[in-house]
């Protein structure tokens, strides 16, 4: 079952990056089918690399691909959901980290600093 789920995934994955490529192409033509001017075949190499991938999708294209990816996952059983327990360590584990660097700890206590001051002086001022 979970390999007919993944090749029924690939299947419109494929499907869609075809329709996707297409609607691309068909957009970028502003010559007459069949004839290529000479500046087309100069940035087809150049640009071959930006149709390619997940990230050069739209949005929407991306979304839809995840979320089959992400019910796939469900219906095999091998989704992880965060507990409370795991996503509290989780969240402790990225908060030792980025309290290593004190530079960047500073510059946080100088802006919470400042809008404390600031919120000091609205009070006095009313």
């Amino acid at each position: 079952m979970a390999a007919e789920q993944s090749n029924h995934f690939t299947r419109d994955h494929e499907k869609q990056e075809r329709e996707h490529s297409n609607e691309s192409q068909n957009q970028h033509s502003s010559t007459t089918p069949g004839h290529k001017s000479q500046s087309d075949s100069k940035e087809e190499p150049a640009n071959r690399k930006d149709k390619r991938g997940f990230a050069s999708m739209d949005a929407q294209l991306q979304k839809q691909i995840a979320s089959k990816g992400g019910r796939a996952a469900h219906a095999q059983g091998v989704a992880h959901e965060f507990n409370s327990t795991e996503a509290r360590e989780a969240g402790r584990k990225g908060g030792v980290a980025v309290s290593r660097n004190r530079q960047h700890m500073a510059e946080i206590g100088k802006k919470g600093g400042e809008a404390a001051h600031n919120k000091r002086k609205k009070d006095t001022s009313l």
